[in-house]
């Protein structure tokens, strides 16, 4: 089990470092996760620790702006952290790829795909993504009004520290009634929210809700699994995951009866379970 920083590119005088985990087998099948936001790779432990202890090859990174890796001024789009996730899986030459992406990370996998092609990959997981398009537009009449996004970035301007540990509500699904609610997951949340850089973590709200995947999402042809919580109330289900199913070549649609958007910890075993018998099948 190790952890490592590859250099990306620079900005300025500084080199642009990437974090990265490399846990479980190396000669294990590799299964790449991206995470979302505003959080880092840790979100990623258990299934890190899952598929490891399986004898996978279990990678996860922290994008640019958050977690360990470097709090960059620019680059904070969906083409830049595509191109600096194909640096990792370059730099450790991984083959035969599984690639996971919750919600921003959902993005940022498929936008890999269109990029790069699928020379590395072989499948592909979906998971509360933000595809094929969250913002409402004319040619996008049930995605979410800007107000949404623009409620969002003012409350990471004005108290993020608030606003993250906030978010934890309806992120997990813990303001429902009878809800099993985890303050350590919600304080979990908090520190790796507090961990990405303010400049990127605005940045990255643009990104995840005006980037129209559409296109990426046609130019895919293996399989891929989506993931999504019914009562997703950060990703709402109809939006998001059905419609990206009647885009894809090959889409296989999961849905959990009242699953958050935080489905990888509040629907974990399930989630575990769906994921392994995609990977394996």
């Amino acid at each position: 089990m190790s952890t490592h920083k590859i250099t990306v590119g620079q900005e300025g005088s500084s080199p642009i470092e990437i974090f990265y985990k490399d846990w479980g087998s190396s000669s294990g099948r590799p299964i790449v996760f991206s995470h979302g936001w505003p959080l880092n790779s840790d979100a990623w432990d258990e299934q890190l620790l899952f598929f490891g202890e399986k004898g996978f090859r279990a990678v996860a990174h922290d994008r640019r702006g958050h977690g360990r890796s470097s709090q960059t001024w620019t680059g904070n789009d969906m083409d830049t952290y595509a191109d600096d996730l194909a640096k990792v899986l370059d730099t450790l030459d991984l083959k035969d790829v599984v690639l996971i992406g919750h919600s921003t990370g959902g993005g940022e996998v498929t936008r890999y795909v269109a990029r790069h092609g699928t020379s590395r990959v072989s499948k592909l997981v979906l998971v509360g993504a933000v595809t094929p398009c969250m913002l409402q537009s004319d040619t996008n009449p049930q995605g979410l009004p800007m107000e949404v996004f623009d409620s969002t970035r003012d409350g990471v301007r004005a108290d993020r520290s608030k606003f993250f540990l906030d978010l934890t509500m309806p992120f997990y699904n813990y303001n429902r009634p009878g809800a099993n609610v985890s303050e350590g997951v919600r304080q979990a949340f908090w520190v790796q929210g507090m961990h990405a850089g303010l400049k990127s973590a605005l940045d990255c709200i643009k990104a995840f809700s005006e980037t129209d995947f559409t296109d990426d999402l046609k130019k895919i042809d293996i399989p891929v699994l989506i993931c999504h919580g019914e009562d997703d109330q950060i990703v709402p289900v109809d939006i998001s995951a059905k419609a990206a199913a009647k885009v894809l070549k090959h889409p296989t649609l999961k849905l959990y009866p009242g699953g958050s958007h935080g489905l990888a910890v509040t629907e974990r075993d399930a989630f575990h379970r769906d994921l392994l018998e995609f990977i394996q099948s």
